[in-house]
């Protein structure tokens, strides 16, 4: 069984439907659910932008960190 409620590579989405496909999937976890976010970059700004506007309720851990492929677990509060 994964361990991640749910998993979501970030490529398969057009550049202006990634973040909000992301925040979406995100809202729905259950408290201390995690899912998997994959990127073919560095999701830095994205990290920003959960900061910004979901201040203390995540969680965030790089799981591999390039130079090709990013996975992150994005943990909810």
């Amino acid at each position: 069984m994964s361990q991640f409620a749910a998993k979501i590579h970030a490529p398969d989405y057009e550049p202006r439907d990634r973040h909000p496909a992301i925040f979406r999937l995100f809202d729905n976890l259950k408290p201390g659910e995690v899912m998997e976010l994959t990127n073919d970059h560095d999701p830095r700004p994205l990290h920003y932008q959960f900061m910004m506007e979901r201040e203390n309720q995540f969680t965030w851990e790089y799981l591999e960190e390039g130079p090709e492929i990013w996975r992150v677990a994005i943990g909810k509060k």
